[in-house]
């Protein structure tokens, strides 16, 4: 089954964080963003113009081992 992803395309100055947090409300969920980037430099500071695939996840993806998400863990 695919992902479904939205597009972005970044501003100067955009980092990981940043977008995730426009897109999840958590800073912390970069990790997936950059998981469907594998093309896109890991640094931290973003140029302009790298078009980003964004992963559309929902709470059920975010759940930990203990059946919580991890900001409830």
């Amino acid at each position: 089954m695919k992902t479904a992803v939205l597009e972005y395309v970044t501003q100067e100055g955009d980092r990981w964080d940043n977008i995730a947090y426009a897109y999840y409300g958590d800073a912390m969920l970069y990790e997936p963003i950059i998981a469907a980037n594998a093309n896109a430099p890991i640094i931290p500071i973003l140029p302009s113009g790298i078009r980003l695939y964004i992963p559309i996840i929902d709470d059920s993806d975010l759940v930990g081992s203990e059946g919580l998400p991890p900001w409830k863990a």
